[in-house]
C-alpha cells in the first residue's frame, strides 16, 4: 500500500468526492492524493470513473459532494480555466489543436505574449524554443502541427500546458495513439519533468508503462477506489486483477490455428507507401504484420480495404478479382475491415451506438425491402453490446459519447457480426483496458477457428506473437520477412523491423542500407 502523503508535499488532494449521472454512479466516495514530483498513474478498465474525477479536479465537472484541494488550499473550480490558473493542466486523449497553425500558434493560443496591443510573434517563438530546449521535446516551433506525425502532437500538447505555467500535469490516455517508440520517448520527458518537481498524473490502462514509468499507482474499479500500490513493490498481475477483479493472463500465446484454402491473395502489390508486396492469407489462419509505424502496414490494409488506389498488382478474394473492385464491392465479396482511426474513418460519432452498429448490416439483415426495422437494429444493438462489453448508457446514446476503448469495442463487433470470410483489423486493442483486450484477443482466435481468414496489424509486438500463426514484417513499404508462429520472438522481429537480419547471437546485426530479403510467397 502506498504511504499517505504528507500534506506539505501534497500536490492536490481529493476527499470523498462523488459524481453521478442519470442511470450511472461515476465516482462514488473516492480520495486521492498525489505528491508533488511524481509520476502518479490512476488505472482502471473503461467505465471505471477515472477520467471523470480527473475532469472533476480540472473544473470540467462540479462533484455532488466531496472537496478538491490544490496546494493545500481547498478549492472550487467553474471552470477549466480557473483550473489553470491554480497550475493544473490536461492534455485530453484527443487531441485540441489546430492542423493548420504552427507548432507555435498551437502553443500560445489563447495566452499570446502581447506588444503594444498586437500579439508578439517574435517573443511567441522565442518562448516555445525555450521550452523545447529546456524540457528536450524535440519539436520545431515553425512547424505545421497538421504535418506532424501522432508522437510529435503529443508533445505539442505538452507544450501548451508548460506555457500556461502548469505544476501539475493531467494526461488522459497519452499513449493510446502512440508506438511504442514515442511512448517511450514519452516517457523520458515525463521522468525529467518530474525531476524538476512537476507532479504528472497518468490516465491510463497500460500496464508496462505503468510499471516502467510512475511511482505509484492508483487502481478504480466500478467508481471506486480499490488499490493503491507502490510501483516498485508490485506487479502487472496484481494491478491487473485490481483493475477486472479477477486473475487475467497477460500473456498468452494461442495455439496455431488448422489453415485452409486461400482467402486473400496479393501478387506484386504497389501502391502509395507500399512496394510489390506478395502475401496470402488462409481460412482458419491469422497474419500477423509487425513493423515500426510508417513502414507502409496501413498503406497496404487501405490498398488492400479499396481505400487507396493500386499502382500495380492483383488482389484476390475467395478465388475472385476485387483487383479494380470498390470498397463496397469487396464489402459485398466478403471483407470486414477494422481501419487504424476508428473516429474519423471507423464510425460516425454523431450517430447512435445503436446506428453504427447497424451499419453494413441495413442493407441485409436489419432492413426488410430497403426498411430499416426498428426492432431488429435494437436487438443487434443490444446483443453486440452485451457480447463485446461495449459500455454506454443506452443504444440511443451517440457513439462520440463513448470513451475511445469503448468505442474501438463497437467497431470490432460490428464488423465481427458480418462474419465475412476475410477480416482486415488494424490495430484492434489500441485505447482498451485489459479485460477487453483479452476478450477481444478471444473473440478474433474463435472467429479464426470458425474458419476466417484475419490479417493483423498491432503495434504491439506481444499482441502479434500472442495472436499471429505467422509474422509478416514491413520496412520501408516492402514485405521483408515471414516467419511461422514458433519462430517469431522479439529478437527475431525486431531485428526485421530495423532492416536488419537475424544472426548468431554473438554477432552483430547486419543492417543493409536497402533491405534485398525476399517477399513472402505464401506458406
Amino acid at each position: 500500500m502506498t504511504p499517505p502523503p504528507d500534506p506539505a508535499e501534497t500536490a492536490f488532494e481529493l476527499r470523498a468526492v462523488t459524481k453521478e449521472f442519470p442511470g450511472t454512479l461515476a465516482n462514488d466516495r473516492v480520495d486521492l492524493s498525489v505528491r508533488r514530483g511524481e509520476i502518479h498513474a490512476l488505472m482502471g478498465e473503461n467505465g471505471a470513473g477515472k477520467s471523470t474525477l480527473m475532469s472533476v479536479l480540472y473544473g470540467m465537472l462540479r462533484p455532488d459532494s466531496g472537496t478538491v484541494k490544490v496546494d493545500g488550499r481547498e478549492v472550487s473550480f467553474a471552470s477549466p480555466g480557473d483550473a489553470m490558473a491554480a497550475g493544473l493542466g490536461m492534455a485530453h486523449q484527443s487531441f485540441k489543436l489546430f492542423d493548420s497553425l504552427t507548432v507555435t500558434e498551437n502553443v500560445v493560443y489563447g495566452s499570446e505574449p502581447r506588444r503594444f496591443g498586437f500579439v508578439d510573434r517574435a517573443a511567441a517563438r522565442r518562448r516555445v524554443a525555450e521550452l523545447v530546449e529546456t524540457h528536450g521535446l524535440a519539436v520545431a516551433p515553425d512547424a505545421r502541427v497538421g504535418d506532424l506525425p501522432v508522437g510529435v502532437r503529443q508533445r505539442v500538447e505538452i507544450l501548451k500546458l508548460l506555457h500556461r505555467g502548469a505544476r501539475t500535469l493531467i494526461l488522459d490516455e497519452p499513449t493510446a495513439v502512440l508506438t511504442p517508440s514515442e511512448a517511450d520517448a514519452l516517457f523520458a520527458v515525463l521522468r525529467s519533468l518530474a525531476d524538476e518537481g512537476r507532479t504528472v498524473v497518468l490516465v491510463t490502462h497500460k500496464l508496462r508503462e505503468v510499471l516502467e514509468g510512475s511511482d505509484n499507482v492508483t487502481v478504480m474499479r466500478d467508481g471506486r477506489v480499490v488499490a493503491r500500490l507502490r510501483t516498485p513493490d508490485t506487479t502487472a498481475d496484481e494491478i491487473a486483477a485490481a483493475m477486472t477483479g479477477r486473475a487475467v493472463d497477460l500473456d498468452r500465446v494461442y495455439e496455431p490455428g488448422v489453415p485452409g484454402d486461400e482467402v486473400l491473395g496479393v501478387s506484386g502489390l504497389s501502391a502509395a507507401g507500399v512496394h510489390g508486396a506478395d502475401l496470402t492469407v488462409r481460412a482458419g489462419e491469422i497474419v500477423g504484420i509487425a513493423g515500426v509505424a510508417g513502414n507502409g502496414q496501413s498503406e497496404l490494409v487501405e490498398a488492400l480495404a479499396g481505400l487507396r488506389p493500386l499502382a500495380s498488382g492483383r488482389v484476390t478474394l475467395c478465388g475472385l478479382d476485387i483487383t479494380h473492385a470498390s470498397a463496397a464491392r469487396r464489402r459485398v465479396q466478403g471483407l470486414a475491415y477494422v481501419p487504424e482511426d476508428r473516429h474519423a474513418v471507423g464510425t460516425a460519432p454523431a450517430a447512435s451506438v445503436a446506428d453504427n452498429l447497424a451499419m453494413g448490416h441495413h442493407r441485409t439483415t436489419l432492413s426488410h425491402k430497403g426498411v430499416l426495422l426498428p426492432k431488429s437494429v435494437r436487438a443487434h444493438a443490444r446483443s453486440l453490446i452485451e457480447r463485446f462489453g461495449v459500455r454506454a448508457s443506452s443504444p440511443t446514446v451517440a457513439a462520440g459519447a463513448l470513451s475511445g476503448g469503448n468505442l474501438q469495442k463497437l467497431l470490432i463487433g460490428r464488423e465481427m457480426a458480418h462474419d465475412a470470410p476475410l477480416l482486415l483489423v488494424e490495430q484492434p486493442t489500441r485505447g482498451v483496458d485489459i479485460g477487453a483486450v483479452q476478450n477481444i484477443h478471444e473473440q478474433l482466435i474463435a472467429y479464426r477457428d470458425a474458419g476466417h481468414a484475419v490479417l493483423l496489424v498491432s503495434a504491439e509486438l506481444s499482441e502479434v506473437r500472442g495472436l499471429a500463426d505467422r509474422v509478416l514484417v514491413m520496412y520501408e513499404g516492402r514485405i521483408v520477412a515471414s516467419y511461422p508462429k514458433a519462430e517469431a520472438d522479439e529478437r527475431t522481429l525486431g531485428l526485421a523491423m530495423a532492416g536488419g537480419t537475424a544472426v548468431a547471437a554473438d554477432q552483430d546485426p547486419v543492417v543493409p542500407a536497402q533491405s534485398t530479403a525476399p517477399a513472402e510467397k505464401g506458406a
